[in-house]
């Protein structure tokens, strides 16, 4: 588990003159959730981008298991197993839950749907999840609670045998109940061995799952910590520029 899965080294992205990303290095573990925390502007969106094949970096590198890759494209990085689930989650409402976790990947036997198989699938996917606020995996997405559709979002990258699952602000407009079950299943997601990367505001929920806290700042990555050896006002001192590492302001 020393070893990580992702590992970005001097990571470089400019928009015309506007340098966005100016050298950062980012580790991600296998059964790890990192916090990726940062003030609007700080270049959380575009290092995800990157990692996400969207918006490739222009410099640095990227490894994986080791392996020097490149990221051109979302097919690069859905082939080495990094999926991204976005704030917006990108589901169907009009369509129920095994059709959005099969959306255009569907299982087909002798010409058509394999209808079974797919719902066999989803189920034992959320099973293993320990998702219990689901009652059917044919509900309609839009029958659904925002942490449930939070839930589908996740088993959805789960079922794709994700390696690394990056979650952009999983809790935004949720409720507490709603909160406390999306962040157990992140939890469980990273007690399975997935790397999971949670882009947040909420330095609570921060606290409460992640293992590591990397602080962007201005497209520089300002500070790397355990969890357990910092405290709320130290990553705020990071994420406002008032503190640096070894130094306050």
């Amino acid at each position: 588990m020393s070893v990580p899965i992702i590992e970005l080294t001097d990571v470089v992205k400019s928009f015309g003159p506007v340098s966005v990303l100016k050298g950062v290095s980012l580790r991600a573990y296998p059964g790890k959730v990192t916090a990726l925390v940062g003030d609007n502007g700080a270049g959380k969106s575009t290092l995800i981008k990157g990692l996400a094949g969207v918006q490739p970096y222009d410099s640095g590198s990227v490894r994986f298991d080791g392996e020097e890759v490149s990221l051109h494209s979302p097919r690069d990085a859905s082939r080495l197993g990094v999926e991204v689930v976005y704030q917006d989650l990108a589901l169907c409402d009009n369509l129920d839950i095994v059709q959005n976790m099969f959306l255009g990947r569907e299982e087909t036997r002798l010409g058509t749907f394999d209808e079974g198989r797919m719902e066999r699938e989803a189920s034992d996917t959320l099973r293993s999840l320990s998702v219990r606020t689901v009652k059917s995996v044919r509900q309609k997405v839009s029958s659904l609670s925002g942490g449930q559709r939070q839930t589908v979002a996740i088993a959805r990258a789960v079922l794709k045998k994700a390696r690394v699952v990056i979650l952009d602000e999983p809790t935004a407009a949720l409720g507490v109940a709603q909160t406390e079950q999306v962040l157990a299943l992140v939890r469980r997601l990273a007690d399975q061995g997935v790397a999971v990367i949670i882009i947040s505001h909420n330095l609570a929920d921060v606290f409460a799952v992640a293992d590591h806290i990397s602080v962007l700042y201005l497209g520089q990555m300002v500070a790397d910590l355990e969890t357990r050896a910092t405290t709320r006002d130290d990553v705020v001192g990071y994420i406002t520029g008032t503190k640096t590492m070894g130094v306050s302001a």
